[in-house]
């Protein structure tokens, strides 16, 4: 049951680093990239976030807001966007109810052993909380994701 192009994201996201909860109507208006990725603080996450802080002004100039996915804790988020200086906030999706939902929880593979993770995966949202594309794990470059969202227009 993953949500598709065209599909409307729930309203309720979840809780941000903060403890603050999250709903798709508090991004009413502007575009959205939701990326939800594996873990903070791992090599290619970190490459992927830093991306987005790098390239942020690009990004508001185009429109998009910033929202980072991760099951990971509040705490960890909270480390991990003081440590990479990150102007954006991460949901701690600790329950798995959004990764499930978006359906990018699912069987990984690492050095020959298989767990259930999240798949890395990016949705850009349009002004109506509406999903306009989906950029799939085979398709990321995490050091240039900012940059391959900017050139898709």
């Amino acid at each position: 049951m993953a949500l598709n192009i065209g599909d409307k994201i729930p309203e309720i996201l979840g809780v941000n680093q903060e403890g603050k909860e999250v709903k798709a109507s508090d991004y009413a208006g502007s575009k959205l990239v939701l990326y939800f990725y594996p873990k903070d603080s791992t090599p290619g996450c970190t490459a992927e976030a830093c991306s987005f802080r790098d390239n942020f002004s690009e990004l508001r100039k185009a429109g998009y807001q910033i929202l980072g996915v991760s099951v990971d804790s509040e705490a960890s988020h909270k480390k991990f966007i003081e440590k990479q200086q990150l102007p954006f906030p991460l949901i701690a999706d600790t329950g798995k109810k959004l990764v499930e939902a978006f359906g990018v929880w699912g069987e990984k593979a690492f050095m020959g052993r298989k767990f259930m993770g999240t798949i890395r995966t990016t949705f850009l949202v349009d002004e109506y909380g509406l999903i306009e594309d989906i950029i799939g794990p085979k398709q990321i470059k995490t050091k240039q994701h900012a940059e391959q969202i900017l050139n898709k227009k």
